[in-house]
């Protein structure tokens, strides 16, 4: 009786110990399947992520034109052994603001997942609300709605300060990336290190930050704004038959845009014109009362021998600037600006601005998610990529109606 109740504790024992092998194997083979349905989500959502990419290409701006036209390529010089020691009148002094981003040594950057940009939830950090700004929200939100892509938006209103805090605050969401337009180009180096040691990947947009923020960030993307302003520069000369005396209304200090708009002109025109004369640069703003003030003053203070002037805006500055020229009877002054809202075209259509810069704010937008998208579907994204360049004229002006702003 004992043997025979010990041999069927054993074959129980032995049913046991199989159905145990059984689930474990099963329990093994589980995270398998639950692996190559992940590896299965993973390559759908690439491939349609990818597809999407023909979608993009073909998008528009407000204006007609492309939202994502062609990239364009700058040639790059060998950098000076020490830039700061030349002359501020030397293109070569501000090597590393106009050549910011190249030939830097990236540190901590993420590995792209290459699973896709559809369904990534990235955090746009602009730098100001302006009419300008806001056509540049729509130009990235056409890119990301492409794609798939969650994209919430930030703005400081321009005080670095409050930018500082919206980058803890992305951070404290975790975003898959966040893209930003910094306020201040020396406050932003903290913020894009700051982020990268968070281990988000980061894409810098539209203004330069100081050359060293470059090794945080996957790659920076925006208008070439000194090449653009040495082509401006260029035709300004043409237009003033490479003479006469002129003054710079400046962009707001501190952003990569003041310095740009400021010493492109001036380090362009003393080696292309080097009869043309500086006489004066103020930065008053971008309101019109304080813009046609400062006009004005230059008018009286200078007389005969102001002959042109420069711009960063074509919008509040230009308004201020074209109602000073009026009320002193002066239209024989030269005026070129940043471009291209739609006072701007207005102005250059009506012979009061003879030149503009051509500035996508859609595509600058548009650009940075574009970016992030390549980024995400494992494309290699080059350190900088820059918008094209055009000037606008009276010729040619209709072509890029109706503005984006």
């Amino acid at each position: 009786m004992i043997k025979k109740m010990t041999g069927i504790v054993l074959v129980v024992l032995m049913a046991a110990l199989l159905m145990t092998g059984c689930g474990g194997k099963q329990a093994q083979e589980a995270p398998k399947g639950g692996q190559t349905g992940q590896a299965d989500k993973k390559s759908s959502n690439l491939e349609e992520s990818i597809k999407a990419e023909g979608v993009v290409a073909g998008l528009k701006a407000d204006d007609g034109q492309l939202l994502l036209p062609p990239l364009e390529k700058k040639e790059i010089p060998p950098r000076p052994a020490d830039p700061a020691k030349l002359p501020e009148e030397d293109a070569m002094h501000w090597y590393d603001m106009e050549y910011s981003g190249w030939g830097v040594t990236k540190v901590n950057i993420p590995k792209s997942p290459k699973d896709g940009a559809k369904g990534k939830k990235v955090t746009l950090i602009v730098h100001g609300d302006h009419p300008w700004t806001t056509a540049y929200i729509r130009g990235a939100k056409k890119v990301a709605d492409a794609y798939g892509m969650e994209l919430k938006v930030m703005s400081p209103n321009w005080n670095p300060d409050v930018q500082a805090q919206m980058v803890d605050q992305a951070i404290g969401a975790r975003p898959d990336m966040i893209l930003m337009i910094p306020v201040d180009a020396k406050m932003a180096v903290q913020l894009f290190r700051k982020i990268n040691q968070a281990g988000i990947p980061v894409i810098a947009t539209n203004t330069h930050p100081e050359s060293e923020a470059m090794k945080y960030v996957i790659a920076w993307t925006g208008p070439d704004d000194w090449g653009q302003f040495r082509m401006l520069a260029r035709k300004f000369a043409e237009l003033m038959h490479n003479e006469g005396g002129y003054a710079i209304i400046q962009h707001n200090p501190g952003g990569s845009p003041f310095f740009a708009r400021t010493y492109a002109p001036i380090t362009e025109l003393k080696k292309i014109a080097p009869k043309m004369e500086l006489l004066d640069k103020q930065a008053p703003g971008f309101e019109a009362e304080k813009t046609m003030q400062v006009v004005s003053d230059w008018i009286t203070r200078f007389g005969s021998k102001l002959k042109g002037i420069v711009l960063a805006d074509d919008s509040a500055q230009a308004i201020g600037t074209v109602e000073a020229l009026k009320k002193a009877n002066r239209q024989d002054i030269i005026v070129v600006a940043a471009g291209n809202s739609k006072v701007g075209m207005d102005l250059v259509k009506e012979g009061k601005i003879q030149a503009i810069t051509y500035q996508t704010a859609e595509g600058d937008g548009a650009a940075a998610v574009k970016a992030a998208a390549d980024w995400f579907n494992g494309h290699d994204v080059e350190p900088v990529r820059y918008l094209p360049k055009h000037i606008i004229t009276k010729d040619d002006v209709d072509k890029f109606m109706p503005a984006q702003w």
